[in-house]
């Protein structure tokens, strides 16, 4: 046999399906005026009164007797001599997700403008063809096909379709001579179609001049050729249809048949392709126990009704039902072999022998490998065992008890006995490790607790960090556990000792309330909203709790008050002057108390701050699609605090990041690198409300126009020192260097999208950050976004990327990012925790949530290797032109908008 070289279907994975509507063939008569008569509305049809009118085509596939995707259509096209578009159509779906079965449904539509019962558009099926992509051999089709085009049908996909793709079968040899010369001509035709065919797929030489020649005498044989084959239908009796349903007029001329062909060309590959199935993994398994009771399994089993055109059986016929029948290993965790093993091994009578087990070299090794597994790698069978056999051994290594408990099966009485009064004698553990043990892999109560314990030790400060997660956590308790767990007992006993945390605590619980969304089950509202009663009763049982909670109380109604104002002017139909008129005299309306606030009340966006009212005149309304409010509060220190408040917008998302990079900060701080970073606060205060800290600042788009297209005039003006080697002052210059390596670490890391110029802002003392969150985890409206956003602006700034300044920009963002990295099982962890939430980008995926973040923290690669990645990364990001273009197109869409 020779040899066979091919692709499969499922390594075209990322590309999908496209085609190439090329011509339309065929010859069409104009109908008698006699049939005009009987059906005045074909008068009006765009092909009746023009041969060569404007029709255009639709696409899509097929498979089973169901579309698999929405319909792909061909732009306007203006034809002349003959319907040619040339138009490649994109259909939304990859090669390696089409089963064997899948059919390309293609139809003309004619323009007409009465509606048919074929369609409710003013067009109605000139004809249409269904073409099998993959042949009887499974392979995928490729270059140049030629269809039969069924008039007067839209095309289906059915299984047993009614507008098959067929070639023109070559006749034998008839007695009649009129017959053997339309073989002759057709098969001719044939001919020329495959030696083409086998030309475009480079089998046969190009001759330039010869082929022009060729190609010339090819149209007029294949004219020849459908003229003649269409008589030849007339003469077996098939005759047209006029009808849009495509019944046949006996009183149409039989000489007016009418037969076309739709040339197309599907994707040519170097190979051939082969179907091959996506290979999946087993089924998991399952310890769910299910009851013997004879009413369960006498149960009938369900109907079940398959669409037209389906081939049940071979035979195309439904003889029986379907019977489900359960599997009682379906959905276990455990492979039932390694727990019975577990179970033999794990007794107390080899306790004692692994009491003084002492590992060799080999085995240490194979542990301390274990042990530096991220919180996402998954523990083999082997490796567990190892771990059970070495437990003592490793009760001094705090990086062990993750994986150990891990390799405990909680479920089993005699290995939770076993384990837990270990988990008492293990070192202690650092607090990213506790957090890993809040999760949704681990429900156990002992564990839980566990890890409750060693978070009493973290201060509040440090809990604060973390209490964005520490809420969502409680959605994995065990059942009838959620409510009265050790970890919201903790929270609860915690959070009404500090106003602080208990300000935060609250405000996170009452949003979680108000989620009424199909992805907020009902019983984790339940249990939320029993979470935040215990609050308000242990809060009453302090010394200052009644009056702590009549502050929240006040801070609902201001709250409620505000929402109301926001809402009233972003639906006003006024312009935006008018708007800011209104909003003056909201808050300066007496009624609403707003002018003077006493007593002073904490603000719920930074309960530090103790507000004693707003200045109405002192306020604006930003000229956004939502037009958020800005408001100046009064404060007891005298100063101003002002801040953004919005409607319509869920500020969940941006809080979580703004959350992740006041960690982040507090982290590289601890490492002595301050990169100053401006972490301004956000209070999500409902699923549509929220208030955001306004940092004085301008966006870059407007710095650089504010100074001629150049932000180092922006720093020089604000910051001027002519004793400085770019006219900066030097404490400003550094300020702008550090940020902007922070915020490019930091946005790398959590995949911020939708980077452009109106997003990245800068104050006048050289604070560079980011604002607006709506895309992250690697998400990004705009496409071939770099992963960086790293623009000739900021390095311009920095006075270009040959000075000193740029050169130390890089060292501080590569020593952020090791820094970091350094600390990726604490950020998987909080990430992990958070999988539940209902935020826009992590609801996309919630199981792939943590590894967009790991697999930007490149974990698998040495210090060295990661060194040299990072370097082209910023080299890439700084040299991408599709940054560029972005940041011209919304420049160009924002002053349109603003026209």
């Amino acid at each position: 046999m020779e040899a066979f070289s091919f692709a499969t279907s499922s390594d075209l994975a990322q590309l999908s399906l496209h085609v190439r509507i090329d011509r339309l063939d065929g010859h069409q008569k104009a109908v008698p005026y006699s049939y005009l008569l009987k059906r005045p509305d074909l008068r009006h049809r765009a092909s009746t009164t023009n041969p060569n009118s404007e029709v255009y085509i639709t696409a899509q596939i097929w498979a089973d007797s169901k579309p698999l995707t929405l319909p792909a259509q061909t732009s306007y096209k203006s034809f002349k001599n003959a319907r040619l578009w040339n138009e490649w159509l994109s259909l939304p779906a990859s090669y390696s997700n089409l089963p064997t079965s899948a059919q390309l449904a293609i139809t003309v539509w004619d323009l007409s403008p009465a509606e048919s019962q074929n369609s409710t558009l003013h067009a109605v099926p000139f004809g249409g063809t269904t073409i099998p992509l993959f042949d009887k051999d499974n392979t995928l089709q490729k270059g140049r096909q030629r269809c039969r085009l069924h008039r007067h049908k839209a095309a289906d996909g059915l299984s047993g379709t009614t507008t098959p793709w067929t070639d023109p079968p070559v006749r034998k040899m008839h007695k009649d001579a009129s017959e053997n010369t339309i073989d002759e001509q057709v098969a001719e035709m044939q001919r020329l179609e495959e030696l083409l065919k086998k030309q475009e797929m480079g089998e046969i030489p190009e001759n330039r001049w010869l082929d022009n020649l060729v190609f010339k005498r090819m149209m007029k044989i294949r004219n020849e050729a459908l003229k003649v084959e269409a008589s030849a239908q007339t003469q077996h009796g098939k005759s047209p249809s006029h009808e849009s349903g495509g019944e046949q007029q006996n009183n149409v001329d039989e000489s007016d048949t009418e037969l076309f062909y739709l040339d197309i060309e599907l994707p040519r590959f170097d190979h051939a392709v082969v179907f091959a199935d996506v290979e999946y993994p087993p089924p998991p398994m399952s310890n769910i126990k299910v009851e013997t009771d004879s009413t369960v399994l006498q149960r009938p089993p369900p109907e079940v009704s398959f669409g037209p055109g389906i081939n049940v059986n071979g035979y195309g016929e439904d003889t029986g039902r379907l019977i489900r029948i359960y599997d009682p290993e379906i959905g276990m965790k455990d492979n039932p072999a390694e727990t019975k093993h577990l179970r033999l091994m794990r007794n107390q009578q080899t306790d004692a022998l692994d009491r003084d087990r002492k590992p060799n070299v080999t085995v240490r090794d194979e542990l301390n490998a274990i042990l530096n597994y991220g919180p996402l790698r998954e523990i083999k069978f082997k490796e567990r065992d190892l771990i059970w056999k070495f437990r003592y051994y490793l009760l001094r290594d705090k990086r062990a008890l993750t994986k150990f408990v891990k390799c405990v099966n909680w479920r089993e009485p005699i290995d939770a006995q076993q384990a837990a009064p270990l988990l008492e004698k293990w070192a202690e553990i650092d607090i990213d490790a506790a957090l890993e043990l809040l999760g949704p892999s681990f429900d156990h109560p002992i564990v839980r607790s566990f890890a409750v314990e060693r978070l009493k030790k973290a201060d509040d400060d440090e809990l604060l960090v973390y209490l964005l997660q520490l809420v969502q956590a409680l959605k994995y308790e065990a059942a009838g556990e959620g409510d009265d767990s050790s970890l919201a007992r903790f929270l609860v006993t915690r959070a009404a000792n500090s106003f602080t945390l208990g300000n935060y605590f609250h405000w996170y619980l009452m949003v979680e309330i108000s989620d009424f969304s199909d992805d907020q089950e009902p019983t984790h509202r339940e249990l939320f909203a029993k979470v935040e009663y215990d609050f308000m009763f242990e809060l009453e049982k302090t010394p200052s709790g009644v009056d702590k909670r009549n502050t929240f109380k006040r801070q609902g109604e201001l709250l409620t008050v505000l929402t109301k104002i926001s809402k009233d002017i972003r639906f006003s139909r006024q312009d935006r002057v008018g708007k800011v008129v209104q909003l003056k005299k909201f808050l300066g309306d007496p009624k609403n108390e707003l002018v003077n606030i006493e007593p002073p009340l904490p603000l719920p966006l930074d309960p530090s701050i103790t507000i004693t009212g707003i200045y109405p005149e002192d306020c604006n309304v930003l000229k956004s699609s939502l037009y958020p409010i800005i408001l100046n509060l009064k404060t007891t220190s005298g100063t101003k605090y002002p801040l953004f408040f919005k409607t319509g917008d869920d500020l969940r998302q941006d809080q979580l990041v703004i959350q992740i990079i006041t960690l982040m900060d507090r982290l590289l701080r601890k490492e002595n690198l301050d990169l100053k970073l401006t972490p301004y606060r956000i209070l999500a205060t409902s699923t549509s409300a929220g208030a955001v800290q306004f940092i004085p600042s301008m966006s870059l788009s407007s710095a650089v126009a504010k100074h001629k297209g150049s932000l180092l005039a922006y720093l020089r003006t604000n910051n001027p020192d002519d004793t400085a080697p770019l006219g900066v002052r030097k404490e400003a210059m550094d300020t702008y260097i550090k940020s902007c390596a922070g915020y490019c670490v930091i946005t790398y890391l959590l995949g911020v999208g939708d980077r452009h110029l109106d997003n990245l802002l800068i104050s006048p003392s050289g604070h560079f950050f980011h604002v607006d969150f709506g895309y992250i985890l690697g998400r990004d409206p705009k496409p071939y976004a770099p992963q960086m956003k790293l623009c000739h602006e900021m390095i311009e700034g920095m006075g270009g990327d040959r000075s000193p300044n740029y050169l130390a920009f890089k060292n501080y963002a590569f020593t952020a990012w090791s820094t970091l990295r350094k600390q990726a099982n604490l950020l998987l962890n909080l990430f992990a925790l958070m999988q539940g939430a209902n935020i826009p980008d992590i609801k996309v995926e919630r199981e792939g949530v943590v590894r967009k973040v790991e697999e930007r923290l490149w974990l698998g690669v040495g210090e060295e290797e990661a060194s040299e990645r990072w370097e082209r990364l910023i080299e890439e990001s700084k040299g991408s032109w599709w940054g560029r273009g972005i940041d011209i197109a919304h420049a160009v869409a924002q002053n349109v908008w603003r026209k």
